[in-house]
């Protein structure tokens, strides 16, 4: 299968400082020594930064291994140390490029919960898509919160993408059937079906998501190439929850973080990889079009540990 989106050569150096200074300052002054008391404090450290259970015991668990081998006693030792931990545990998410059907339709699938930013995500998406020179079809498959498809008619028309809708109140998976029709007799590269936002403990709009899923696999061989969740960056392990139900109900391939600009902290995106395997692809950062960026491992624990 073939992929979407090579790197860009700009770097937003600051991005990660910015997400990760609210808690992740102290991380780096706190972890002076090997005593148990300052472990104690870098475990607290990394909880408050949205590191998750899983992947602070982890990191906790290799600091205090190598200690006890004499194999780092200072600050600037326990640095590095966290910092390569931390390059491991983000290594298998390799790079943010989207998976694109090898011919026909490209299907991307877009999932979330309510006020995550999930419908300017597509947008934004859209907007990179049409600026590698491929075509692209968004769907408007929210078609019971009130202006959720005028909103995206809005949007769809500013960054030059098709638009297919339903009726208000229809069935949102036949709205995702019809938009593959569309694009396949238009000839359009890649469709973006963009979903209701639904409370992950909302069991039946979960199913509602799970019969989008199928019709789409019935329709499309190969598709969804992509499903993305679209995360709050500010909600910190309440993250976590929304991709555990949400993959019960979609197979999904990646993450979009959204308000990086905002209050997050961004010790989450090691917490999603290490629990669930689930690499964030794109990252958020601001209210224009253009601010939506790939995720890069290596500019992450760069600015999370740059002096």
């Amino acid at each position: 299968m073939a992929r979407l989106f090579k790197r860009r050569g700009e770097k937003k150096k600051g991005l990660w400082r910015r997400a990760v200074d609210l808690a992740l300052t102290d991380v780096r002054v706190a972890v002076g020594g090997v005593d148990h008391e300052s472990l104690e404090s870098l475990e607290e450290r990394l909880l408050t930064a949205d590191f998750g259970v899983d992947a602070t015991m982890r990191l906790v668990d290799h600091v205090a291994a190598l200690a006890r081998r004499g194999k780092v006693s200072g600050g600037s030792e326990l640095r590095r140390a966290l910092r390569d931990e931390i390059a491991r545990i983000l290594e298998p998410a390799g790079s943010s490029f989207l998976q694109i059907a090898e011919t026909g339709t490209t299907v991307y699938l877009i999932v979330g919960v309510n006020g995550v930013g999930k419908t300017t995500s597509v947008a934004k998406l859209a907007h990179r898509i049409r600026g590698e020179g491929r075509s692209v079809l968004i769907a408007a498959a929210d078609t019971f919160r009130a202006g959720a498809v005028e909103q995206l008619r809005v949007w769809s028309e500013r960054v030059g993408a098709d638009f297919v809708a339903g009726q208000q109140g229809g069935d949102p998976a036949a709205v995702a059937f019809d938009a593959i029709e569309a694009a396949e007799a238009r000839d359009i590269d890649v469709v973006l079906v963009d979903t209701a936002g639904r409370l992950h403990t909302q069991r039946n709009l979960m199913e509602e998501l799970q019969k989008i899923d199928c019709v789409i696999r019935r329709r499309c061989e190969g598709a969804p190439q992509e499903c993305l969740i679209v995360l709050d960056g500010t909600v910190g392990q309440n993250a976590l929850a929304q991709v555990r139900s949400f993959s019960g109900a979609a197979d999904l391939s990646g993450i979009i973080l959204t308000k990086l600009d905002g209050t997050a902290r961004g010790g989450i995106v090691v917490g999603l990889q290490q629990e669930f395997g689930l690499p964030v692809k794109l990252v958020g950062s601001g209210e224009g079009v253009d601010d939506l960026s790939d995720f890069d491992p290596d500019d992450f624990v760069e600015g999370v540990f740059e002096e």
